[in-house]
């Protein structure tokens, strides 16, 4: 997609400005999940977060992210990379992978924002090529993922999972090595997490981060199914 293109179905999808959010980052609600709303969402720093209707839209303030140079693999994940312990795929699993998600157990959470409107959302802009799955694989079960949508040079997070050890791990750093040989801006991780913390994902003034989205939104996109790129699983650097 031409960045000219993208700033049309802006345009056409208008929301608030994201300095009205309050201070949980809560800007909306209401609305729909149709591609081109949350392509707008995405594109002006803006993403659906709720469990039951209405839909509530969010940006809050810091943003946490993680710059591709700056992935941080301690020392078990390292090895776990160099045995070549899971096979990595992408897109080939996309459905599956946001089923696992939306089942997996969240401390501290008794259901989930993967609702059922929102998994159908998110498989449909699969489907135009906006959205993507990178998986690892075990003796050819899928064992962990972690998925999210693409616009520019930005990825956006949206949740992983793992039924083996260090699994969702492994997606994510071959997800992060590809989005960086692609020349890739930062993947967001939304809010910040012990998680995304442990692999070097920092928080940022939602305006850096809104400023720095504007800047990968002046790339194309890559649309369509990705290929998996030579090097991007395996051996850790």
């Amino acid at each position: 997609m031409d960045p000219a293109d993208l700033q049309r179905i802006v345009a056409a999808v208008p929301f608030p400005s994201p300095a009205d959010a309050d201070e949980h980052g809560l800007l909306a609600y209401g609305g729909d999940l149709l591609p081109q709303r949350l392509i707008a969402a995405y594109a002006q720093g803006i993403f659906p977060w709720y469990e039951e209707d209405p839909i509530l839209w969010f940006s809050p303030d810091p943003r946490a992210l993680l710059l591709p140079g700056e992935l941080a693999v301690n020392r078990t994940l390292a090895k776990n990379l160099r045995r070549g312990r899971y096979e990595v795929r992408v897109d080939s699993a996309f459905e599956q992978v946001i089923a696992h998600c939306r089942a997996a157990p969240r401390k501290g959470q008794d259901g989930t924002w993967i609702t059922d409107d929102l998994m159908a959302a998110f498989i449909q802009l699969h489907e135009l090529g906006f959205a993507h799955s990178f998986e690892a694989w075990k003796d050819d079960a899928l064992v962990g993922g972690v998925y999210g949508m693409s616009l520019g040079a930005a990825f956006f997070g949206e949740s992983m999972f793992a039924t083996e050890s260090d699994a969702s791990k492994v997606a994510l750093v071959a997800l992060v090595r590809q989005i960086d040989a692609w020349g890739f801006h930062f993947l967001d991780c939304q809010v910040h997490n012990d998680h995304t913390g442990s692999l070097g994902a920092v928080e940022w003034p939602r305006e850096d981060f809104l400023e720095a989205l504007g800047r990968a939104l002046e790339v194309p996109t890559r649309r369509g199914r990705w290929p998996l790129l030579q090097g991007a699983a395996g051996v850790s650097p």
